[in-house]
């Protein structure tokens, strides 16, 4: 009897995870298609853009963009990843969570408007049209609060519900984008249809949630859950606003050190390496609520899915730099045109950050999972620091082959050398290396 009683736990264990497993895939192949399709129209539609444009008004908007992601953590607050954790750990709790999360994440967004608009009107006050393009896409942030729905899907592993409404305001954009090619329209148009997108987005997911039975006005607000997901997230967005330092502040740098049309060559070229981004972040997204579930079941496991997570993502990475690098400026060529050749040789440095970008993707469920988000503060920040340092010295002499340089550096600083620094993290840091050999 007592053999029989251990085969049907053995066999429920299994059946759970097994099916946990299928939605896993399920939910991966789901955002692969999405990112596959962004990244097909995306890249496409992007590279015509930037041929219309030109280098000069190309650099223009890039630096705009560049400017906004710096402040666009204080959005979401660094909130997503817990706000997945508190749903899976007390989902009877959920509207209350959501629309903690929620408020939270609308107040971030003006909060964040405010700062962007203020901050460019301070440093450009006499350029009209960049504090124009900034303003604009900065607005785009306050929409992001309706992405408390995406996080409930994904907690759920169901993230095609997500993509189907995204998707839908990003073909629909994408069309008036070449429309506004068509007509020759100025550059503030496109900035306009950007924030048109994010707006159709959040309409989309309202749309979802509501289709799928639940509803919004059951969501509230909780004082004492707010205080807590703050007090433990504010290393996270901090955490944010370092990682968009390293990953954008060369285009600002480049700006004001070289010019625009530096930002439009270095803009080409990341462009297209960072275009593959989307797959750590798929992969990851899809995979963390069950490494979160697996350190409830057992140590092993869990480090177990962690080091199939760390060692996948960072042969996917090598795969993708290798053939870039070979054949950058033919690809830079051949998208943007001969205008933009000397981005050729930025692009076959700057792939090599997604090795480390992949690895830091695949790290971060760890910290979130052990509560140890004030470290990953400390070595995005140390990466900050270095990128930082490292484009002062580098752009004067190299402009953006020097802020490429800088960008794979400062991303294995962050991502996996800051790792060894503290007794704490150490323990990853020997999982990255596990993972880095390949008869380990």
């Amino acid at each position: 009897m007592l053999d029989k009683y251990k085969t049907q736990i053995l066999f429920s264990f299994r059946h759970k995870f097994g099916s946990e497993k299928l939605a896993v895939i399920h939910n991966i192949a789901w955002l692969f298609i999405d990112r596959i399709l962004r990244m097909g129209f995306g890249l496409v539609l992007g590279v015509w853009i930037a041929r219309y444009l030109g280098v000069q008004q190309f650099g223009i908007f890039n630096y705009a963009t560049a400017f906004v992601a710096l402040f666009n953590p204080l959005t979401n607050l660094g909130l997503d990843s817990l706000v997945i954790r508190s749903i899976m750990r007390n989902p009877e709790a959920k509207d209350q969570i959501l629309g903690t999360a929620f408020w939270l994440k609308l107040g971030g967004g003006i909060g964040c408007v405010l700062l962007t608009v203020s901050s460019i009107f301070i440093l450009r006050q006499n350029d009209q049209l960049t504090v124009g393009l900034v303003a604009i896409l900065a607005t785009a942030g306050i929409f992001s609060a309706f992405d408390t729905i995406d996080i409930w899907f994904q907690s759920q592993v169901q993230s095609k519900y997500t993509i189907v409404a995204k998707n839908t305001a990003f073909i629909i954009i994408a069309l008036l984008k070449v429309a506004l090619i068509k007509m020759h329209a100025p550059l503030l148009a496109f900035a306009w249809a950007g924030l048109a997108e994010i707006g159709l987005g959040a309409a989309g997911l309202i749309l979802v949630y509501k289709v799928k039975g639940y509803s919004l006005w059951l969501w509230r607000w909780n004082f004492p859950l707010a205080r807590t997901l703050l007090k433990e997230s504010w290393p996270l967005m901090l955490s944010g606003l370092t990682i968009m330092i390293y990953m954008k502040i060369d285009q600002i740098m480049l700006g004001e050190m070289i010019g625009v049309s530096a930002v439009g060559l270095y803009s080409a070229a990341s462009r297209i390496s960072e275009v593959w981004y989307f797959i750590p972040m798929a992969i990851a997204s899809s995979v963390t609520p069950s490494i979160f579930a697996a350190k409830e079941v057992s140590e092993e496991l869990y480090y177990q899915r962690i080091k199939k997570l760390i060692r996948g993502l960072v042969l996917i990475s090598i795969v993708v730099a290798l053939p870039m690098s070979f054949l950058s400026e033919t690809i830079i060529t051949l998208l943007f045109s001969n205008g933009y050749t000397t981005a050729g040789l930025i692009l076959a440095i700057h792939i090599w950050a997604s090795l480390f970008v992949f690895m830091g993707v695949a790290t971060s469920s760890w910290f979130v999972a052990e509560g140890l988000t004030h470290l990953s503060l400390r070595r995005t920040l140390i990466g900050a620091i270095t990128n930082v340092l490292l484009n002062l010295l580098l752009i004067p002499h190299y402009a953006g082959v020097g802020a490429a340089i800088a960008t794979v550096f400062s991303q294995a600083v962050a991502s996996f050398l800051s790792n060894a620094t503290n007794a704490k993290s150490r323990k990853i840091f020997k999982v990255q290396i596990q993972c880095l050999l390949p008869f380990d």
